[in-house]
C-alpha cells in the first residue's frame, strides 16, 4: 500500500460531494434522455403546422441514430463480456499495477499474481516492491503485510452493494445494470470502454476497461476514485478454468503477527490500494 502519510484523503465538503453526484446524474441523463428528446423534436417537426427547419430535423435524426448505434455497440460488447465470464469457473493472471496519488503526485508500481474462482474467491498476491496478500471470500477479507507483521480483517460486505473495480476485472459486475457504458475505440487491438457508475462511491467514480472483443476477456482497467487517485491494472498473462484447491483461499495469521479487526470499520475502504 502507499504510505499512509501520502494517501490521506483531502477534506471534502458535502457541497463538493453533492456536485460530483449531480454530474454523474446529469451524464446519465444526457446519455439516455437526450436522444429521446431530439427524436421527439424530429417527429414534431414533421407534424401538422410544424415550422422547425428541415436541416435541424435532419440533425436530430442523425444524432439519434448515432447515439443508438453507439449504445447498441456497447451493449453488444458488454453482452460478450457477460457471456464469457458466465461460462468461466476460474482464472489465474500475472498483473502489473500502477497507483497514482493526485494530491502528492506519488506513483507506486506493483507486480504480482491474481487467482480467482467462483463463487467469489480471490487471492491477490503482490510480489514487488514488497510482499502483500489480499484474500477475499464471501465470508472473510484478509489483508496481510509480512514486512509490517500485521494482518487486517475487513467486513465481507465490502464486496456487496455498489459495483467496485474488483468485481469489474473479475467479470462479476453487471456492466449494463451498474454502469453507463460508452465506447471509446480500438487501442492496441483491444476495445476500450468507459464506465460511469450509476451509483458512484468514494472508491469509484469512473473507470476504463480494455477488452478483447472476440473473447470478451478484460485485459486492463484504469479506475479513478472520488479524490482523483488512479489505479491501473494490466494482466500480463492470463489462464482460465484452472483447477483451484479450496485451501488456497484460507488464511491463518502467522504466529507473532498483529491482527487488527476492522470488520466494524470497513466502510469506504479501497482494497486494492
Amino acid at each position: 500500500m502507499l504510505k499512509a502519510s501520502s494517501i490521506q484523503p483531502m477534506a471534502v465538503s458535502r457541497v463538493k460531494y453533492a456536485a460530483k453526484l449531480f454530474l454523474a446524474f446529469f451524464r446519465h441523463l444526457l446519455q439516455n434522455a437526450l436522444p429521446l428528446i431530439l427524436g421527439a423534436c424530429f417527429f414534431h417537426s414533421h407534424g401538422k403546422g410544424a415550422a422547425m427547419p428541415r436541416f435541424f430535423s435532419f440533425f436530430c435524426l442523425c444524432f439519434c441514430l448515432l447515439c443508438l448505434s453507439e449504445n447498441l455497440w456497447a451493449d453488444d460488447l458488454t453482452g460478450t463480456i457477460k457471456q464469457h465470464y458466465t461460462g468461466m469457473s476460474s482464472f489465474k493472471a500475472d498483473f502489473s499495477q500502477t497507483l497514482t496519488h493526485r494530491e502528492s503526485g506519488a506513483v507506486e508500481k506493483r507486480q504480482g499474481t491474481l487467482t480467482f474462482a467462483k463463487p467469489l474467491r480471490l487471492l491477490w498476491q503482490t510480489a514487488s516492491p514488497r510482499k502483500e496478500l489480499l484474500l477475499i471470500t464471501s465470508e472473510v477479507i484478509w489483508n496481510y503485510i509480512p514486512d509490517e507483521e500485521i494482518a487486517y480483517q475487513y467486513n465481507p460486505n465490502l464486496m456487496q452493494g455498489a459495483a467496485n473495480i474488483i468485481q469489474v476485472i473479475t467479470g462479476q459486475a453487471d456492466l449494463m445494470r451498474d454502469f453507463d457504458v460508452k465506447r471509446v475505440g480500438l487501442e492496441n487491438n483491444l476495445q476500450r470502454l468507459k464506465l460511469y457508475p450509476k451509483k458512484p462511491t468514494t472508491q469509484l467514480v469512473e473507470a476504463d476497461i480494455w477488452v478483447d472483443a472476440k473473447s470478451g476477456v478484460i485485459r486492463k482497467s484504469e479506475s479513478t476514485d472520488f479524490y482523483g487517485n488512479g489505479n491501473t491494472i494490466e494482466f500480463t498473462s492470463y489462464t482460465e478454468n484452472i483447477p483451484v484447491k479450496d485451501s488456497l483461499f484460507r488464511f491463518t495469521p502467522p504466529k507473532g503477527v498483529e491482527v487488527e479487526d476492522r470488520r466494524n470499520d470497513s466502510e469506504g475502504k479501497d482494497l486494492l490500494r
